[in-house]
Order: C-alpha cells, then sequence, then structure tokens
C-alpha cells in the first residue's frame, strides 16, 4: 500500500508527564483531533504529519516547539530537547 505524507507519523520517548502535557495542555493540544499529539503511553509521544505542522507554528518560548536541523527532528520542552522519528 502507497503511503502518503499524510499518513506519516513521528514519534518519540518524551517521559511520561511530557507526553500526557503535550496532548493535554500544550496550545496544540486544543486544536481540531488531527492536529493534536497523541499520548501513547509509557512516556512516549507521536505526531502526525498535520500535528507535526501545526506545533511547527509555535515559537521558540513555547513548550512544544520543534527544531529539525542536522541533530534531527526534536520536540523541546524548557530546557529539554526530545528526539523524535519518523515511523515505518
Amino acid at each position: 500500500m502507497l503511503r502518503t505524507v499524510r499518513d506519516e507519523a513521528w514519534s518519540g520517548d518524551v517521559g511520561p508527564e511530557n507526553a500526557a502535557w503535550l496532548a493535554t495542555e500544550s496550545r496544540t493540544a486544543r486544536l481540531a483531533r488531527e492536529y493534536r499529539p497523541v499520548d501513547l503511553g509509557g512516556g512516549r509521544i507521536r505526531y502526525s504529519a498535520r500535528a507535526l505542522d501545526a506545533a511547527r507554528e509555535l515559537g521558540e518560548e513555547e513548550d512544544g516547539f520543534f527544531t529539525d536541523d542536522a541533530d534531527g527532528l526534536r520536540v523541546w520542552i524548557g530546557e529539554s530537547a526530545f528526539e523524535l522519528e519518523r515511523e515505518d
């Protein structure tokens, strides 16, 4: 089956408290379902392509903002960065 960009998702371990916060309290958690990050349990978070696009709109001063550079795709909470990997 052919996957489209819309079907892609990224996930990573951010810790249980951070995953819960990103999924329920972050600015993107208040958007429509397809634009929200999902708490997978066990400290893991998942971003669909749409959720990632929405989170990219956050500024550096906001928890949950992203950087995507030579170090990879990372979500920031406070001074901590958590790496996300594309799911296969």
